[in-house]
């Protein structure tokens, strides 16, 4: 935005000094239009960099307002081109004040080194390599994970039996990502993914994976794991066999269970622990922990991977205890759910084992409700059931929240031993339908049943056509809104939940990773439908009614409005607060008026402050120390109702022009001319009228006699043109909104362009980007290659030849006068309709036009 002082500033111009004459008649002319063209050049960067900017900064403030997923990278990638550009403007604010304005590189130094803390925050890593898992508590998560921190709290506090053990924390994996420079490695490929292309990201994972499982521990960290086991097997006796388990910070967390998206390794030989501890670190670069990192914007500096080394335990039987049903608002059965699979509890995580289950009361005793029986071999004991249902009460009333417990029966003591804890997600919708309880619903006869069976793992309806997957390579081809069908239902799948619309799996339980993960997403599944994939197969419309486990033939309308709305894991999310503190320091504009006395650098709080002060002071300096740059200075005289100002950099116009004024006929520049026949080639109708809200605000607008006099006045003067003869660079304001054109037209194509931006409004946010919105979609189709971001749009063609170029400018004329004040009526169909096809029709009719003589002439002549 350009500020009154620019526009007085330009008044003097025609009152220059008798000093001043003197000094431009005795100087050497070639020189001083040779410093001119120079600062002129300077100008044009700061206003190049200014472009960058503003872009840089509605694009952060749509990822502020977008539901869909996006990386730290991409946040830290837009600071980064903010701060750059902000950074160049201020050097060429300095250059062309002679270092008037120093002091403003204190706020930017102390803007931008906010920003770097913000984006890279310290790492908690000041701790030992190795701690043991009974001297952990949950104050250490930050050092150990939740997974481990639980465990060693509920051993101290509550007396539960764990695992012995020990955990390599995340100073440990601070070291190993220092060493060789692995981290810095792993986070340049991370920044350059594209987390939206599951092909590149199957590369980069199985790149990243290899590169760490290759790499080398430090030294002091493999003999601290070597002492560690050793000391672990002098207590637990030469046969000891390990597992290790993933521990990240953040994992299972409330809402982010990360529910088997990293790995964990059983019956590790004391031996191999170093080699499988790298293996458990590469699991964080897996497809499915990747993509789930990006759906939940989550950084990937924010999950340093610890790893619990813990003794394999023998188990009679293993499994997953909820301490409250996750379904049981959607089916109104609150009680302790438990399932369980003889040995350990891995046939029940990771799907590949249909468990018992028993259903408990939560009393203080609680009581038996039921119990569904799969294993024929294997009788679990029911007062080790009721035991096991009061343990999980306990934790849950510990936490004060619900639970989801990992337990094994240790075979030599008889014992429950917990191998982990964590919040269980349960908030889940009722069913809409207020009149019956869908759990009751009678199956329809209107449609054929395809499928009936297994168990609802998260409730819902789901109308779509079905995929069946069977390998990783279908992950690559899934389209976005069916529902995924699987024969096991393992953890590979996670990725493709945010685009499923529904899940079904021939295998697996309610307490399995994929079933967690599901349910994180309020996607209807049913699990343990048999010969799913077969009968399944191909169908092009059926409907997933999980009340009653029922898959129907064809898309049954009636039941739509029970159809689960698309959850949004990202909203709150690390990144999301991330970027909330850091565009705090970008976007906000507090530097308002010029002329009032805190319109200084010491008062720039954000990047949008110094980017302002910076443009306003550059104006006024550019057109302040140059006697020249005010001899040059001319109001353009063309019997416009807007008056435009223009500074000649060289070669813009035909002859020396004295006097204050210069003619449309004296202007040389090509770009000029071109953008002016545009905007005078067809009457403008004036401002459109609208019935909503904001007539009063946009009266105030239209019917301001500012905007029609051609005399001096505040909002007109807003307009200038920065000419040469191949080039041309214009700034406005059309009642509210804001608009730069920049063009080159010379006859070496790889040096010709045309950038226009376009920014603001009277009518509300929505109104604003609908208008965008449409300029975008008109310069689209005329080849520019355009973008909007909130209400501001910009477009850019380049290296193309000189007659295009000129074309499309000339365009760009057209639309600055004819989209004036339009976003008043962007919400009435029927007029953005006939406003769209008028913009068409007038623009091909100018198309097919040839170029004004005067253009011509200046090209022939040039």
């Amino acid at each position: 935005m350009i500020g009154e002082s620019f526009f007085t500033t330009i008044k003097s111009w025609f009152e220059s000094s008798p000093q001043e004459k003197d000094l431009v008649a005795s100087a050497d002319e070639e020189q001083l239009r040779l410093r001119l063209r120079e600062r002129c050049n300077c100008f044009r960067g700061l206003l190049s960099a200014n472009k960058t900017a503003l872009e840089s900064m509605s694009e952060i403030e749509s990822l502020q307002a977008s539901q869909k997923p996006f990386t730290m990278y991409t946040v830290n990638n837009l600071s980064t081109k903010v701060t750059d550009s902000v950074e160049i403007m201020v050097n060429a604010l300095n250059v062309l004040s002679e270092q008037a304005y120093a002091a403003l590189n204190t706020p930017f130094a102390n803007i931008t080194a906010q920003i770097k803390t913000l984006s890279h925050p310290e790492q908690k890593n000041d701790c030992p390599l190795i701690l043991p898992v009974k001297d952990v508590r949950l104050a250490d998560s930050q050092y150990v994970g939740s997974k481990m921190a639980n465990l060693g709290e509920i051993n101290a506090n509550l007396g539960l039996a764990i695992p012995n053990g020990f955990v390599a924390t995340t100073g440990a994996y601070a070291a190993f990502m220092a060493h060789q420079g692995l981290g810095a490695t792993i986070e340049k490929m991370c920044a350059e993914v594209d987390m939206t292309n599951f092909e590149e990201l199957f590369n980069v994972a199985t790149k990243l994976q290899k590169l760490i499982l290759a790499a080398d521990l430090p030294n002091d960290l493999r003999l601290a794991l070597e002492n560690a086991v050793n000391d672990l097997q002098a207590q637990e006796g030469l046969d000891l066999t390990l597992a290790l388990r993933s521990s990240a910070i953040g994992e299972d967390a409330r809402g982010m269970s990360f529910a088997g998206q990293y790995h964990s390794e059983l019956n590790v030989a004391p031996k191999d622990c170093a080699r499988v501890y790298k293996e458990i670190i590469a699991s964080k670069y897996t497809v499915t922990a990747m993509s789930y990192r990006y759906q939940h914007g989550i950084p990937d500096d924010a999950v340093p991977m610890c790893v619990g080394v813990l003794t394999m335990l023998p188990a009679i039987a293993g499994g997953v205890a909820y301490s409250l049903d996750p379904l049981a608002k959607a089916t109104n059965q609150e009680q302790i759910l438990l399932n369980v699979v003889p040995g350990s509890a891995q046939g029940v995580v990771d799907g590949s084992t249909k468990p018992d289950s028993f259903e408990f009361s939560r009393t203080d005793t609680p009581k038996l409700l039921g119990k569904t029986i799969n294993n024929e071999n294997y009788s679990f004991p029911e007062d080790v059931a009721r035991k096991l249902a009061k343990l999980t009460l306990d934790l849950e009333a510990y936490y004060k929240e619900p639970q989801d417990v990992e337990w094994v029966l240790h075979a030599k003591t008889n014992q429950l031993v917990i191998l982990q804890t964590r919040p269980l997600k349960t908030d889940f919708s009722k069913p809409k339908d207020t009149k019956t309880e869908a759990q009751t619903r009678p199956l329809t006869t209107d449609f054929p049943i395809l499928a009936q069976g297994g168990v609802a793992v998260s409730h819902g309806v789901a109308l779509g056509a079905t995929f069946v997957a069977r390998t990783e390579a279908d992950l690559l081809s899934f389209p976005s809104g069916a529902i995924l069908v699987v024969e096991r239902a393992l953890p590979r799948w996670a990725p493709l939940l945010p685009k499923a619309s529904g899940l079904i799996s021939e295998n697996g339980g309610l307490a399995g990773h994929l079933a967690t993960v599901a349910r994180e997403y309020h996607l209807p599944a049913i699990f343990g439908l048999q010969d799913a994939c077969t009968v399944l197969e191909n169908q092009t419309a059926i409907t997933i009614d999980t009340s009653t486990c029922t898959v129907y033939d064809g898309l049954n309308k009636d039941l739509k409005h029970e159809v689960t709305q698309d959850s949004n894991p990202m909203r709150d999310s690390l990144v999301c607060q991330r970027l909330t503190q850091i565009n705090k320091l970008i976007t906000p504009l507090n530097l308002l008026d010029p002329s009032a006395p805190d319109f200084d650098p010491k008062y720039c709080a954000s990047l949008h402050d110094i980017t302002r002060f910076c443009h306003e002071k550059a104006v006024q300096h550019l057109f302040e120390t140059d006697p020249l740059s005010r001899k040059m200075g001319k109001q353009l005289e063309a019997g416009a109702k807007l008056q435009y100002w223009l500074i000649d950099m060289g070669g813009g116009f035909w002859h020396d022009v004295h006097g204050k004024t210069v003619k449309i006929e004296e202007i040389k520049s090509l770009p000029m001319l071109a953008l002016w026949d545009g905007m005078i080639a067809f009457p403008w109708a004036g401002p459109p009228t609208s019935t909503s809200g904001f007539m009063s605000v946009m009266l105030q607008s239209t019917m301001n006699p500012d905007l029609e006099a051609t005399a001096p006045n505040a909002m007109a003067q807003k307009n200038f043109f920065i000419v040469s003869d191949s080039y041309m660079i214009m700034q406005a304001r059309y009642g509210y909104h804001f608009c730069t054109v920049e063009s080159s037209a010379t006859s070496n194509s790889h040096e010709n362009f045309v950038h226009f931006q376009f920014k603001g409004g009277a009518a509300d946010r929505e109104r604003r980007h609908l208008r965008a919105s449409l300029v975008a979609e008109i310069l689209d189709a005329h080849g520019f290659r355009a973008s909007v971001k909130e209400d501001g749009m910009f477009a850019e063609v380049e290296n193309c030849a000189a007659d295009d170029i000129l074309q499309k400018t000339r365009l760009l004329g057209y639309l600055l006068i004819h989209t004036r004040q339009v976003d008043t009526i962007m919400l009435e169909t029927e007029r953005v309709a006939a406003l769209h096809t008028k913009l068409t029709t007038d623009m091909q009719d100018l198309l097919a036009k040839p170029l004004p003589k005067n253009i011509e002439k200046q090209k022939h002549k040039s």
